[in-house]
């Protein structure tokens, strides 16, 4: 598919999904149960082996083939934006490749973590992955798990690259997305990484959020995002009322564990994660299950 009818299908609620897990491997058919629920239910695309899907803990062989399932299951029907990020350059490209080649329509990349390099390394880091294939890529900026943060200017930069063609922005600064808009322009795809501010987000120019809550309630995702983007101030501001219990409990520890286990409630996948994250402690499983309420998906 061109690179620009990709494009213009990466908007809305995009689930960053949760990689289920059962005794200790990567549970296959839950992950394409799951990617069917996420379609039928309105994710309007889907980004496997990202954070949320505990990617660090995945091996490589894992990590591919969480891509080729999602692929294989999405089946065209919405764009899958593989995950294809690393703090080493080299293992990054192997990733991208792969994701290519397995038929993803987009990559993310995630600003490498622990490395600490400068805008000039960011720089160089994104246009070798660039050069290595001829999907779009989307740049993760998550300074809070990455420890840097990428400048506007180097985004800037990275835009005039081929490949480059947006950011999942975890900054959770609304003047960023106006300043990013304001120096890249309008078709730079700018999607939230952080639910609690996605109906923010939009207001100021955004296309839509990689969403961890949308692993739990898709619909109301897709239908809060619909009506956002669609200038429905009202609807939006209503359904982000319903989810935002939601959108906070899936953090009150570290994601995915609370997520994995609101999953579990309502029978789609075992809560299972792998170390160093353990099962969510019973304080976590009151609040996640008190938000749930709260959003309509459960009733006791």
């Amino acid at each position: 598919m061109p690179a620009h009818a990709v494009l213009s299908r990466i908007r809305g609620s995009i689930p960053a999904m949760v990689t289920p897990f059962a005794d200790g491997a990567v549970d296959e058919e839950a992950l394409r149960a799951h990617v069917e629920w996420q379609i039928e239910n309105g994710s309007s695309g889907l980004v496997p082996v990202g954070t949320t899907g505990e990617s660090p803990t995945l091996s490589h062989d894992e990590h591919k083939r969480v891509v080729e399932i999602t692929v294989a299951q999405a089946k065209g029907r919405v764009p899958v934006i593989a995950g294809a990020g690393s703090n080493s350059t080299t293992e990054a490209i192997d990733f991208a490749r792969h994701a290519e080649r397995a038929g993803a329509d987009a990559l993310l990349v995630v600003t490498p973590y622990y490395n600490k390099p400068t805008q000039e390394g960011l720089y160089q880091h994104f246009k070798a992955i660039d050069a290595a294939v001829g999907i779009p890529i989307l740049i993760y900026n998550i300074p809070g798990r990455s420890v840097i943060d990428m400048s506007v200017e180097t985004m800037a930069r990275l835009y005039e690259l081929p490949n480059i063609a947006g950011v999942k922005d975890a900054t959770a600064s609304m003047v960023r997305v106006s300043h990013q808009r304001a120096v890249l322009g309008p078709d730079f795809v700018q999607l939230s990484g952080e639910d609690s501010t996605a109906l923010g987000f939009n207001a100021h120019g955004g296309h839509g959020c990689i969403s961890v809550t949308a692993n739990v309630a898709p619909r109301l995702c897709a239908d809060f995002q619909q009506a956002s983007l669609a200038g429905d101030a009202a609807t939006a501001l209503k359904l982000h009322d319903r989810l935002f219990p939601l959108h906070q409990a899936l953090f009150v520890e570290t994601n995915p564990t609370p997520a994995k286990f609101a999953l579990s409630v309502l029978g789609r996948m075992s809560d299972e994660v792998r170390l160093p994250l353990v099962p969510a402690s019973p304080a976590a499983r009151e609040a996640v299950r008190d938000a749930m309420r709260a959003a309509g998906l459960i009733n006791t």
